[in-house]
């Protein structure tokens, strides 16, 4: 049985932790973070505020890194040298150099490395990948993704809204979407970006145009109300086809009329975060532990993707 250490016990942790504990192949043993109070519900794991006290005594087989954005690529360089295999959420970094770095790290101590890009398990989105790959409806013609929340106030030490530690909205929201148009349709050829950026809030979109023809127009935004709520979508327009995910429902509009309910549900439990229901984190941590566990290679997240997605996130 694989032993995992996580460390990071803020937001999205708590999306990551139940998806470990239902696996039953692989044992959560132990938790790092500065706060001790933010451990305490978590009583049946070893704790520790110390991430070197906690490689040295757990010696994991796998490391998760749901740390803040600016700690991602050198926490997960200390794991990868000590012979870990590291599973880091996103993004690996805030500069595109660190790519290399990490994924170096990995290949020198012949260990696992992979970001945790959770759009690329997402049913609905791996549906629409699908649709695309084998032209069901035709050749793609245009698409627009949204998503929106409100300026994040939550965060330690308020490291989100710090543009240095966190990289503000393009990294932290954005890039979901811009890292699926990577994986989906490859390297965009170029983008146009309009954005209205303040200090107590921001907002941009960017359309991002592709070598085949067709083009992606996506909006981001931190609203400065926390009234407003988190929320996302896609559209995207093929010849006989216009596929739509709106509220959690994936949908077709054929051209011949026919409005053609898709099957990709999801289940699991609602997380933190305002996050809906999904088994898209415990896809994603099942993927990586099979690639460790059975020595293949993490072919669903490239270092090449990961550098596109940080070139095109610093031009905003």
């Amino acid at each position: 049985m694989l032993k995992v250490a996580l460390v990071g016990v803020g937001g999205i942790s708590g999306a990551h932790i139940p998806a470990w504990e239902h696996m039953k192949d692989v044992e959560l043993v132990a938790l790092c973070d500065i706060r001790p109070e933010m451990m305490e519900k978590y009583p049946d794991k070893r704790h520790y505020t110390d991430i070197d006290e906690m490689l040295e005594k757990e010696q994991p087989d796998i490391l998760d890194i749901c740390l803040p954005t600016y700690l991602h690529a050198d926490i997960s360089i200390k794991a990868l040298n000590k012979g870990i295999n590291v599973l880091c959420e996103k993004p690996i970094s805030l500069c595109e150099e660190d790519v290399a770095r990490v994924y170096e790290a990995a290949e020198k101590n012949n260990v696992k490395f992979m970001v945790a890009h959770v759009l690329r398990f997402w049913p609905a989105y791996e549906l629409l990948k699908h649709i695309y790959d084998n032209g069901t409806y035709g050749k793609l013609l245009s698409g627009v993704m949204s998503r929106l929340n409100h300026i994040p106030g939550w965060s330690w030490d308020g490291w989100m809204r710090d543009e240095q530690r966190s990289g503000l909205a393009p990294f932290d929201l954005h890039i979901h979407d811009l890292d699926f148009l990577v994986y989906a349709f490859g390297k965009p050829c170029d983008v146009t970006i309009h954005r209205s950026k303040r200090p107590e809030q921001d907002y941009f979109c960017a359309t991002y145009r592709f070598p085949e023809g067709f083009f992606v127009h996506a909006e981001a935004s931190w609203y400065a109300s926390e009234a407003y709520p988190f929320s996302f979508m896609f559209r995207f327009q093929f010849e006989q086809a216009v596929i739509a995910y709106e509220n959690g429902v994936l949908t077709a509009y054929l051209a011949n009329g026919e409005k053609k309910p898709l099957n990709c549900e999801t289940a699991g439990d609602a997380t933190v975060l305002g996050l809906p229901s999904t088994d898209a984190y415990g896809n994603e941590i099942r993927y990586f532990t099979d690639c460790v566990k059975e020595n293949k290679p993490v072919e669903k997240v490239k270092a090449d993707e990961m550098e596109t997605v940080l070139k095109y996130l610093q031009k905003i």
